[in-house]
């Protein structure tokens, strides 16, 4: 069984975006899913292979595609890409940010029927990504957050008018799971996600969906394909990359923030799970990130 992180985004409350810029050289994210929207637009790395739940595909020299739906899992893969500076420009969402007072209005009606479709994920066409591309360079760069929301407003809009936008998945991929024991799984995957970094143990996960930790362990691993603490480890490390790749934080600092003893333990797993020590893992990365 393919292993899925769920990813925590960095967007809080307070927040209307996450957006981060990154050049680097190849794909290593893993497969992953998460709760917000997210726009992603990728360039220079044709050859790449774009994962949208049960659809694969060879991109070219541009990419972009917006992902809704929490259950929906997505990556993108090295592939046959070569290229030496690979762009991507990345732009996550709550769901939260456009209401339903507010979908319901005529001038949102476009956007609203895009989100819906975004479920399953949706990708632009290059005579949508080459309207769009001013646009979203202006993002990326935009130092003043309301000006750069603004700018995201109307690249959203704009891109709720392409005619020609594709969806990807098929629809079984993206649906909520069902029955009680997905629900369980459910409950256990979202608890882990708000408390990974107080280290839950078997007991208390087990208590919380009302089996014995015997019970629970063997239910676990069934489900998920892997140990409650190999799981709980895969949670930290989404983390820690997401860190490494979009904070200033030091290597010490996002060792404990993710719920880590000591750095030495961080690095030792870190680098058997990646490949690569923090440090290496970092710098692979330039980045230019704005949360707004």
């Amino acid at each position: 069984m393919v292993k899925v992180l769920n990813e925590i985004t960095p967007i809080t409350e307070k927040d209307c975006l996450f957006i981060v810029e990154r050049h680097k050289t190849e794909f290593n994210y893993p497969l992953h899913r998460h709760r917000d929207f997210e726009l992603n637009f990728v360039e220079n790395a044709a050859g790449a292979q774009r994962v949208v739940g049960d659809n694969v595909e060879t991109i070219g020299d541009y990419d972009l595609v917006l992902i809704g739906g929490e259950n929906l899992e997505h990556v993108w893969k090295q592939g046959a890409c070569h290229s030496p500076d690979i762009r991507e420009i990345t732009i996550q969402f709550s769901a939260d940010l456009f209401s339903k007072d507010l979908l319901v209005k005529n001038q949102f009606s476009s956007i609203k029927k895009m989100l819906q479709r975004a479920e399953y994920g949706l990708s632009f066409p290059l005579s949508t990504v080459m309207e769009v591309y001013a646009t979203l360079n202006t993002i990326a760069q935009e130092k003043e957050s309301f000006v750069q929301f603004i700018n995201f407003l109307y690249l959203i809009y704009q891109l709720s008018l392409a005619p020609n936008a594709r969806v990807l998945a098929g629809s079984s991929n993206a649906q909520p799971d069902r029955g009680q024991e997905e629900n369980r799984i459910l409950t256990v995957r979202q608890y882990i996600d708000d408390h990974f970094t107080e280290n839950p143990t078997l007991s208390e996960l087990a208590d919380l969906v009302c089996m014995t930790p015997s019970a629970f362990s063997r239910f676990f691993k069934q489900k998920t394909g892997s140990s409650l603490s190999n799981y709980i480890i895969e949670v930290k490390l989404a983390y820690a990359i997401r860190l490494l790749v979009d904070s200033t934080l030091s290597v010490s600092e996002i060792c404990y923030e993710c719920g880590f003893n000591n750095q030495s333990n961080f690095n030792r797993i870190f680098k058997s799970k990646k490949g690569q020590t923090p440090r290496e893992f970092r710098a692979s990365f330039k980045k230019n990130k704005t949360i707004v």
